[in-house]
């Protein structure tokens, strides 16, 4: 089978196995969603219903969850599965509209927040791990060494609190919580971008304090390891620019493993932006899974489950698909192995 398709195939059963265990909690966990919005509709009805309002009930808990408790159960299956994969995520009761919109409406906040934060950790921890791989043995080898160690080993919400405190109530530098500055059109103006980055400062900062030192560190190891090689002494021994073996043979042999991270962080970004986004407040799909499993809100929890895991799935795939262009000597290992 060739490799690519195997590993497509691979990421399709992974997703289609989430929305299945979806579907066993939303069927199956006692006291579960369906349960929880029957009774809430119940309840609204005053406790007592005809036998045409039960029917009226059973449909409205069917389009809020996508199951229809009164087929077969591997009918029920079928539907929920055939609806997920077509968008249609259920009935969100707290917002009172389809979960698909309601995370659609939060998505391109938090992918700008975290894809923001991701890039600008790699890029200076990068370099700065280039920066301490040539100057190794060195003051500002082993200065930066430990303040990476130490920060690497700070959560990233204590950070987050900190900064809050500090450069948001005492010094009222940056804003404590939002998206943008309440007036603001949201637009192609100078307004809408200066609100946006302002509210933003503060989270990717978070981020960046405490991912920056482990970026570091790990390229200053993968660095020195591939200094170490014999092929780096050949290229000496010929003769070539040191700045050709820095960028052509150290720098792309370093980077190798920090890309497979780099793509799994894309995946995990959703998940990790649900503390950050607890705590500055920011609308994101982190802070709208939060605000779900508080307020009960079953359907949009799991849509925001089934999106932070796809979003996994992806990230991983595409380091999979990628990786090979990047390492020949693992591509040419991939198509020894789908002959």
């Amino acid at each position: 089978m060739n490799w690519y398709l195997k590993r497509t195939l691979q990421a399709l059963f992974t997703i289609y196995l989430v929305v299945s265990f979806t579907f066993v909690l939303i069927r199956q966990l006692p006291g579960g969603p369906a349960e929880y919005i029957r009774a809430q509709l119940i309840q609204s009805k005053g406790g007592s219903l005809t036998t045409q309002e039960m029917q009226q009930l059973n449909a409205l808990v069917e389009a809020y969850v996508n199951i229809d408790t009164d087929k077969p159960l591997w009918q029920q299956y079928i539907d929920y599965i055939a609806s997920v994969f077509t968008g249609d995520l259920g009935r969100s009761i707290w917002h009172q509209a389809p979960v698909s919109e309601v995370i659609a409406s939060r998505l391109p906040w938090t992918i700008f927040l975290m894809a923001t934060a991701i890039t600008l950790t790699f890029t200076c921890g990068i370099a700065l791990g280039a920066l301490m791989a040539y100057a190794e043995g060195s003051k500002f080898d082993l200065g930066f060494s430990g303040v990476a160690t130490f920060m690497t080993s700070v959560p990233y919400y204590v950070v987050a609190i900190l900064l809050v405190y500090i450069l948001g109530y005492q010094l009222q530098l940056f804003p404590t919580g939002g998206r943008m500055t309440p007036g603001t059109v949201p637009g192609l103006n100078y307004a809408f971008f200066a609100g946006v980055l302002t509210h933003a400062a503060l989270p990717i900062a978070s981020m960046f304090v405490t991912g920056v030192g482990g970026r570091a560190l790990g390229m200053r190891g993968n660095s020195v390891r591939v200094m170490g090689e014999d092929y780096i002494r050949v290229a000496q021994l010929r003769g070539l620019d040191s700045r050709r073996i820095a960028l052509h043979y150290v720098a792309r042999n370093a980077l190798l493993p920090l890309y497979t991270s780099l793509m799994i962080s894309i995946g995990f970004m959703f998940g990790g932006a649900v503390i950050l986004e607890e705590v500055f407040n920011y609308k994101g799909v982190g802070l709208l899974l939060f605000q779900s499993i508080s307020t009960r809100d079953y359907t949009l929890m799991m849509g925001c489950f089934l999106v932070i895991t796809v979003a996994v799935v992806i990230g991983i795939f595409i380091a999979d698909l990628t990786y090979g262009k990047l390492d020949p000597r693992l591509e040419s290992g991939e198509r020894h192995e789908s002959f």
